[in-house]
């Protein structure tokens, strides 16, 4: 999945150098293959990216909870032992 990942970022790099190269000469290709390169980054890479990352791990920690309200409160107040 990582060297997946990483020819995915190589080819959306290469993708948006290539668009600004060719927007010297033609305008309308250059401004396709920058944008073609952003969607990928963005609807494909990005997503890949964050679920690799968060795979298997507990996102209950992260969340708002009532609980974790409390300890929030707790800890403003300084009664938070550690």
């Amino acid at each position: 999945m990582v060297l997946f990942q990483r020819i995915l970022l190589l080819a959306v790099v290469a993708t948006i150098s290539t668009g600004f190269y060719f927007k010297s000469s033609d305008e309308a290709f250059g401004d396709l293959l920058i944008g073609c390169g952003l969607v990928a980054g963005f609807f494909v890479l990005m997503p890949l990216f964050i679920y690799s990352r968060y795979n298997g791990r507990d996102l209950s920690r992260y969340m708002l909870s009532e609980e974790n309200i409390k300890r929030m409160r707790r800890y403003q107040q300084g009664d938070e032992e550690e």
